[in-house]
């Protein structure tokens, strides 16, 4: 192949999409320049002539089988199995607008479908253009070197040439959007289509790869996560160790309570012995059901250095609930507390086999009890043994329990050490649920290096100022939250600055992080780095890890390299790699995929398999879409199941969310599919001061992405309702997008000015109208979350608690208390603080 370049200082067509958005051939350069160069393919002489053969066998001219090798070039890289270009027949006019549609089937069948689109293209009248300017133009060669005009979007152009017997690919592509490598193996891909099909035609297409090996090489390998050695320890081992060296360094802190690492050694080395002596055995689950607090702390420990695999269950789940979620994982122990039994006693009366455990019984005994429960039980444990039990929601709606092993979890441990610099200096805030995987390296990452973890409890994380000022006070170094959360954070620093001088690193992770929330973090946060992580529960958590110091010009976020020891790949359905910049499926393999679903073979069976290109590892079907990037890291595109077919185009749906924010005045955007199949549409709904005006809106996307792609309505919300997982909740949106009210019989108005204001800021706190909202309305009925009741909060000045609104949570209930407490006749008394709230305010 041979590439010669001409930079003419041709400024790129505007009607060129976003380097960003979906596209019909991945943009593939690190130094953008104008200007156009091109590339040659030659084809050999051999596969022309079998080629022509095979023209000549099928009845069509060999023009057909070249647009039909084209069209599965274009389907590949583009991820669409509908490909919209263009045909020039001949040089220097107009491009006739050419589809073809390539569906599942031979090559054969491929090349007749070609040469029908042929046909039709160049049947129709003269004047006929592509509803859009085709970014790939096909040349009827005629003697003349494939054109790109300046005044369209055609970004490459591809003509096949013979000259005294050679038959040649000429490409000529602009140097704005690919370089010569990418040039070159779109060529190759050209080529490797002729192939096939000169070998032979009745083979399905669909089945055969276009990569060459050396780039499928490349993406298994150069693309993985950095090689790092890990020690062969178990993360309690690595505890162990701290306390054994520096025992009287404060290991845990939660509100005015803290156990040094010797303290918080021994109660989980008490706990390991009560388990063993009740019969536990390697592998075993056991169920922690307790509130975050040092005796979680001590019992998760405790659970790993006595073998068994850790089941974190929430103690306010019912009991039914706590009982199905036992049943499942087969659990043979509870440790739970005082506060926390009743709901556990019911659920365990189903299951009689299952030993519980009181915490503080065993934990808070007299040393002199039984000294020898002090000293750790010893018990040996394997990298490939069991360490934990995760249940996810599933998309059946039944949770799924997710099971991975220890050195899955400890090479975890390490990407976070090594990534966010997590030493004997850190402070780590463990903000998370126990029943989120991330609450794991939130409560352990900084006890496997002799530093500090900070619980914070979950009326702190609701409670934004004092959340803010616990850390400034607490010198916490390392925080991770959602971006939801991390966007109320920005809010109540905008409104009430203030340092976190001690703070080194913040991560993101749950939900995509838009580039806007990144630009406001930089612009208004503490000014330290803000981390994107990704990954899954099934994949021992955070698997790719995108550190930035400043927001991304390019107005979109990617999710990073891999980390150490994992390999991701981007493949099609038969598992093989895609090429360079094309959508593809993500896939996991390497150390971080776990075993699979407990007791659950089916989805296990579904979801997991043996990596094909190492026979010895398991790998992971994440159900994600993305691409890679051209200096090496990975883009998440949205989910697999989140495409939708709207008249007759495949459409993803994170690509138009991703791309709302990027229109000036807009902070975040979600899009829902409304409707009946036939009339389905796409509702859009946006948050910011220019999400009011539709047509201002409909431009700015228009500009961004193909038309096909731009929502036929908008909404404007004040603040994306959320799920108590903090993410969109799209169930709400889609019930607004098709007209449905949330809970039409709460909707009296309201009568008072107290009721008023209150049902005002219930509208901006759930991204509701507020015509929908009745002085009778629930805030929790009404889609309310732990999130939602934060940003209620802040809009009310915290003029009242958390505590308040689960007490009163309607309009009606809240004004009459509000109105109380303004009359001095009538005021009643402010509940003390919850023990351990901070006594100092952060300086700003």
């Amino acid at each position: 192949m041979a590439t010669t370049a001409r930079t003419d200082g041709r400024v790129p067509g505007s009607a060129v999409p976003d380097a960003g958005g979906r596209t019909t051939v991945p943009r593939w350069t690190t130094h953008p320049l104008p200007g156009t160069a091109e590339t040659t393919t030659p084809l050999p002489d051999d596969t022309v002539a079998r080629l022509h053969r095979r023209a000549g066998e099928l009845g069509v001219p060999l023009t057909a089988i070249l647009l039909a090798a084209h069209a599965k070039v274009l389907a590949v890289l583009s991820g669409d199995p509908v490909v919209r270009s263009g045909l020039r027949p001949r040089a220097r006019v107009t491009p006739q607008a050419l589809e073809v549609v390539v569906s599942p089937g031979s090559w054969r069948d491929l090349v007749f479908a070609a040469a029908r689109a042929r046909t039709a293209a160049l049947s129709a009248v003269p004047e006929a253009r592509p509803a859009a300017p085709p970014e790939v133009v096909w040349e009827q060669a005629d003697g003349q070197p494939p054109a790109l005009r300046d005044d369209d979007g055609t970004v490459l152009a591809v003509a096949a040439e013979s000259d005294n017997g050679t038959t040649t690919l000429r490409l000529r592509y602009r140097t704005d959007v690919m370089d010569a490598d990418h040039a070159a193996r779109i060529g190759g891909y050209h080529l490797a289509a002729l192939e096939r099909i000169a070998t032979d035609p009745d083979a399905p297409h669909e089945g055969s790869t276009l990569v060459s090996a050396e780039e499928v090489r490349h993406q298994l390998d150069t693309l993985a996560g950095r090689r790092r050695a890990l020690p062969d320890r178990r993360c309690h081992e690595l505890f162990e160790e701290r306390a054994r060296t520096c025992p009287d360094t404060v290991a845990i802190v939660h509100g005015d309570r803290s156990w040094t690492y010797r303290e918080l050694d021994v109660r989980a080395n008490r706990l390991a012995h009560a388990l063993l002596a009740r019969g536990l055995r390697a592998e075993d689950v056991v169920a922690v059901v307790t509130g975050r607090g040092l005796g979680w702390a001590a019992a998760v420990l405790a659970v790993l250095k006595a073998g068994g695999a850790y089941l974190p269950v929430d103690p306010e789940w019912p009991a039914e609930r706590m009982a199905t979620t036992l049943t499942r994982a087969a659990c043979t122990h509870v440790l739970t507390d005082p506060g926390s039994a009743t709901h556990v006693d019911r659920a365990l009366a189903s299951l009689p086999g299952t030993h519980r455990l009181l915490v503080p019984d065993i934990t808070d005994r007299p040393g002199d009890d039984r000294p020898g429960d002090d000293a750790s039980p010893g018990v040996e444990v394997g990298p490939d043994q069991l360490a934990y039990v995760f249940f996810t929601s599933g998309s059946t709606g039944e949770p799924k329990g997710a099971m991975c092993e220890h050195a899955g979890f400890l090479n975890h441990l390490f990407a976070k050490i090594d990534d966010l610099h997590v030493g004997e200096d850190s402070v780590v805030a463990q903000t998370a649920s126990q029943c989120f995987d991330i609450s794991l390296w939130q409560l352990l990452a900084a006890l496997t290096t002799g530093g500090r973890t900070l619980l914070v409890d979950r009326e702190t994380v609701l409670d934004t100022d004092r959340f803010l000022a616990t850390i400034a006070e607490e010198g916490v170094t390392v925080l991770q939250v959602v971006p939801s959360y991390l966007d109320v954070v920005l809010t109540t620093l905008a409104r009430s600055p203030r340092a976190l001088p001690d703070l080194r690193y913040v991560s993101v992770t749950g939900e995509t992080l838009k580039s806007r929330l990144a630009e406001r973090w930089f612009a208004t946060g503490p000014g330290v780095p803000l981390v994107n992580a990704y990954g899954l529960t099934e994949t021992s958590d955070d698997t790719n890890h995108e550190v930035m110091y400043e927001a991304p010009a390019d107005g979109r976020v990617p999710l990073g390299r891999p980390v150490n020891n994992v390999r991701v790949h981007v493949v099609d359905d038969q598992l093989v790699p895609v090429p360079l910049g094309a959508p593809g499926a993500i896939v996991f393999s390497g150390v971080c995929v776990g075993r699979g679903y407990v007791n659950d073979a089916e989805r296990t069976r579904l979801a997991y398999t043996t990596d094909p290109h190492d026979p010895g590892r398991r790998l992971f079907r994440s159900g994600d879409t993305g691409r890679w990037l051209p200096d090496g890291k990975l883009e998440f595109l949205g989910r697999g199941d989140t495409q939708v077919k709207i008249r007759g185009f495949r459409i993803e749906i994170g690509e138009i969310e991703n791309t709302l924010p990027r229109v000036p005045g807009i902070r975040d955007g979600a899009v829902v599919v409304a409707g009946p199949e036939n009339r389905a549409r796409l509702t859009a709904f946006c948050t910011g001061p220019a999400a009011t005006d539709q047509e201002y809106l409909r431009r700015g996307l228009e500009d961004l992405l193909p038309a096909y792609m731009v929502p036929d309505s908008f909404r404007c919300l004040e603040s994306l309702p959320l799920t108590a997982a903090g993410k969109t909740d799209r169930k709400a949106l889609t019930a607004l997008a098709e007209g449905r009210a949330a809970a039409e019989d709460t909707c009296q108005p309201p009568r008072t000015p107290t009721e008023r204001r209150l049902v005002a800021a219930w509208a901006t706190a759930l991204g509701t109208p507020a015509g929908r909202i009745g002085r009778q309305g629930n805030f929790f009925d009404l889609g309310g979350t732990s999130l939602s009741a934060v940003r209620l909060l802040v809009c009310l000045d915290r003029t009242v608690s958390l505590r308040d609104l689960t007490g009163h949570p309607t309009p009606a209930d809240l004004a009459e208390l509000m109105d109380a407490r303004d009359d001095p006749a009538t005021r009643l008394p402010q509940p003390p603080p919850p023990p351990g709230s901070p006594a100092r305010t952060a300086q700003t």
